[in-house]
């Protein structure tokens, strides 16, 4: 759950939950409905700071007991040197296919920008989650 906030992933609801589970081991699949920005880039900035209000629907809403675990676990997983491997292993030919004026490399810093504000400012989602959580119990 937090990652799906993390990348703001609205599409993992009960109406379309989009995990399989396989071998008693449970996995996320289709991130096709995250990173919403990059289909608006000028709402980049205001994307970072969303509490993603979204996370209410999550399917997996009931049992996030630790979110702040989690979150401790991300944020000592992903700094920015994880953040920028992750980015640079995306094709240029993949973010030049992205209709609009940026160039391959804008776009690159625009996805580590956005990643890294987003971790840095993750507690405002954190605590959505948490409260949304509660209202459940």
């Amino acid at each position: 759950m937090w990652f799906d906030a993390f990348t703001q992933n609205v599409d993992r609801t009960p109406k379309n939950a989009n995990l399989l589970l396989w071998h008693r081991k449970l996995y996320l699949i289709d991130h096709g409905a995250a990173l919403y920005f990059h289909h608006d880039w000028p709402s980049l900035q205001k994307k970072i700071e969303s509490p993603f209000t979204e996370i209410g629907q999550h399917i997996l809403l009931p049992w996030a007991t630790e979110i702040e675990e989690a979150a401790a676990i991300a944020h000592e997983r992903l700094p920015r040197e994880v953040l920028t491997e992750i980015v640079n292993m995306v094709p240029d030919e993949w973010l030049e296919s992205i209709p609009g004026v940026l160039s391959a490399r804008q776009r690159q810093t625009g996805y580590l920008d956005f990643f890294t504000w987003r971790l840095a400012s993750s507690h405002i989602f954190e605590q959505e989650a948490i409260r949304a959580h509660s209202r459940l119990v």
